[in-house]
């Protein structure tokens, strides 16, 4: 194993033992499987079964049920019964979290039973405690005496189960060693699993969910590796991103974090949660899988320069690779977004509102969006207007070489083409560069002023890239880079995907100061004729949907890997049966009136169990604490509780004008 996956440069699935799930086999190289989590209330049992049924017809190969109480846990025998009488034999999942007594009697009537070790046994009150050695290995001994029966249930019953950490709601015994950290997240898993293990019950599968896709990618990493170390061998793995949101945000957030992994082969079940009703989740998780599932063709050879992985590469800590800075891009400044403007067959002032910039022609001047592309790719000559704000162009060699300000005019070459020209720009120059083509790096290594854009044709594309970063690295090669990552797929949500994964899991790794999203010509025509029907993107004078699409979803890689904050981000449950109030109406409603702030994190949370933990480092919190009632937060303190949810938006407004974050919009 290659860190923490079999293969890093090329796809190849991780072997993980095999689990029984009814009537379904997970993991040892079985098909990965994807499942969702129903919201209405567990006690209608009517509803919870038409719901099942849509998720099931959508898709779903497991669908799961909330189980907080043991009232709700004897229910779920009345929704089996009810599914297998219509002819449903889908394995269902219990969710459990504070009560171990409901985890007993639904793992006596489902298939399956989530339990998340941070809640389980333990308490969390938020509080630091120093523990002995002695009194953590009490803590354990309690641990083990309150989950074991839970387990002889299970091997008993032949029930799975998943043992599920949050990065949210670790416990505090947890924090008190390890911190809120991936290391915390993967020591809180394997406290179960070796007492699963002490007990033979191998039925398990496990989770590191995190709403920061950073924080989930690492703990996976860990996890793997600690698993391997310590037993040589690897349980299956079920992939997420914790309140991921709704729309394009959740979607593109998902996918980094689900993709980043899947890439390298990891994951053998997925659930995109979504704050949305359920069944469409399941489109979105099929979308994702499909990139790696037969008939797919397979990924291409892997790179075969380099020894090893030498010592640049470290995938289970953040560390931001270091570059020089040329301009605005490199050295310590965000990432810059380059938008591809070339199919256009003209670029006027109206062309730029799709990449942020509004010419307000009355008045004679520009009005400059928070997602504004930093630079312009087109293939033409200089254009005849003045270019608003920072906004510089990137052109052929033989356009910047006729255009008359070089300061705002920038040439892009071929690898081969600048190393062998004389006439290059003395402030900036971008050089492409296929990511397999090595040759080009030692005589790059000593020029001055450039910027790399690396791609690669290769249906290993992300690995290949990933490769090329590590080898500028480990040779001390430290010009700026920029990941230009075409599409040829033909739905917004494939397109979503394939840039969040290929681009975002290169981000997360520390690389890269920008990023160029583009189409060919088949996906580009498509994505326009179609016009996103029912989405905001829509044809307008001069311009395309395709180029506003590529535009915010490049803003929108960057917010979810944390290297560019340019809106406000919503950290978002995806709703379930313990929801306390109308989640995506809430949503919306709370989105429509905060998503001027710029940089604000707000989490919405239907219910206890997701917040405050859930909520991990949101800066504002809104929690459903009983019917018709909203507890507000502040990080993870409590503000203001039981406030009626008729007035609460309202509430969390005044909230963030006490702390002086509000702005008028």
């Amino acid at each position: 194993m290659e860190l923490y996956a079999a293969s890093l440069t090329s796809y190849k699935r991780l072997l993980t033992k095999e689990v029984k799930i009814g009537n379904l086999l997970l993991g040892n190289h079985h098909p990965i499987r994807v499942q969702t989590m129903t919201t209405t209330d567990t006690m209608d049992t009517m509803g919870t079964v038409e719901q099942s049924i849509r998720c099931i017809e959508a898709g779903a190969e497991l669908v799961r049920i909330t189980a907080p109480s043991k009232k709700e846990a004897e229910n779920l025998l009345n929704i089996k019964n009810e599914l297998h009488k219509r002819g449903y034999n889908t394995p269902l999942v219990a969710d459990i979290h504070f009560t171990p007594n409901a985890a007993e009697i639904a793992a006596r009537i489902v298939e399956k039973v989530r339990v998340n070790p941070g809640n389980y046994v333990d308490k969390k009150k938020f509080e630091q405690i120093e523990y002995t050695d002695a009194e953590y290995a009490e803590e354990i001994d309690r641990i083990r005496d309150r989950f074991t029966p839970l387990l002889k249930i299970c091997k008993e019953y032949g029930t799975a189960m998943r043992i599920g950490t949050n990065h949210g709601s670790l416990s505090d015994r947890i924090m008190s060693r390890y911190g809120d950290t991936p290391m915390g997240m993967v020591e809180s898993a394997m406290e179960f699993l070796r007492i699963a293990r002490d007990e033979q019950y191998h039925q398990i599968v496990l989770s590191m969910k995190a709403s920061n896709p950073i924080v989930m990618v690492q703990a996976y990493r860990l996890l793997i590796k600690t698993m391997d170390e310590e037993f040589g061998e690897i349980y299956p793995l079920h992939l997420g991103v914790t309140e991921a949101g709704d729309g394009e945000d959740g979607r593109i957030k998902s996918a980094i974090g689900i993709g980043t992994l899947m890439e390298d082969g990891i994951g053998d079940t997925i659930r995109v949660s979504l704050t949305e009703d359920p069944e469409l989740e399941i489109p979105v998780c099929r979308d994702i899988v499909k990139r790696y599932c037969p008939p797919a063709p397979r990924r291409e050879p892997p790179l075969t320069s380099g020894e090893g992985w030498g010592g640049a590469y470290n995938p289970f800590q953040s560390k931001k690779h270091r570059t020089v800075s040329i301009g605005n891009i490199g050295g310590e400044q965000v990432p810059v977004v380059v938008a591809d403007l070339s199919r256009l067959p003209a670029i006027t002032p109206a062309s730029l509102k799709a990449v942020g910039y509004t010419y307000d022609a009355v008045n004679d001047k520009w009005h400059i969006a928070d997602a504004a592309a930093d630079y312009i790719y087109t293939a033409k000559a200089e254009l005849d207007f003045s270019l608003p704000g920072l906004l510089k162009v990137i052109t052929t060699p033989e356009h910047w070489a006729a255009a008359k300000d070089h300061t705002k005019y920038f040439p892009l070459y071929e690898a081969d083409t600048f190393l062998n020209t004389s006439t290059t720009s003395r402030v900036l120059n971008f050089v492409m560069l296929d990511a397999d083509y090595l040759p080009a790096l030692d005589a790059l290594a000593g020029k001055t002023n450039i910027v790399l854009c690396l791609s690669s044709p290769q249906k290993n594309a992300m690995q290949m890239v990933r490769r090329i970063c590590i080898e500028l690295e480990e040779r001390g090669i430290n010009h700026p880079l920029i990941f230009i990552t075409d599409s040829n797929w033909s739905t917004a949500d494939e397109h979503l995907i394939h840039f969040a994964t290929e681009t975002g899991a290169l981000f997360l790794d520390g690389y890269g100061n920008g990023i160029c999203l583009g189409m060919n010509e088949q996906a580009y025509q498509q994505f326009n004729d179609t016009q996103l029907s029912g989405r905001r993107y829509t044809l307008a004078a001069d311009t395309g949907a395709a180029e506003q699409f590529m535009n915010n979803t490049a803003f929108s890689i960057l917010q979810a890997t944390r290297t560019r904050i340019s809106k406000t981000e919503y950290i978002s449950c995806p709703s379930c049966g313990r929801t306390l109030f109308d989640l995506q109406e809430t949503t919306t409603k709370i989105r429509s009136v905060t998503n001027h702030l710029k940089g604000v994190k707000i989490a919405i949370m239907g219910c206890i169990v997701n917040g405050p933990g859930e909520m991990a480092d949101a800066d504002f919190g809104y929690v459903g604490s009983g019917p018709g009632k909203i507890t507000l937060y502040k990080g993870k303190d409590v503000v203001k509780r039981n406030v009626n949810s008729d007035i609460a938006v309202e509430a969390l407004i005044d909230l963030l004008k006490e702390n002086e974050v509000w702005i008028e919009p």
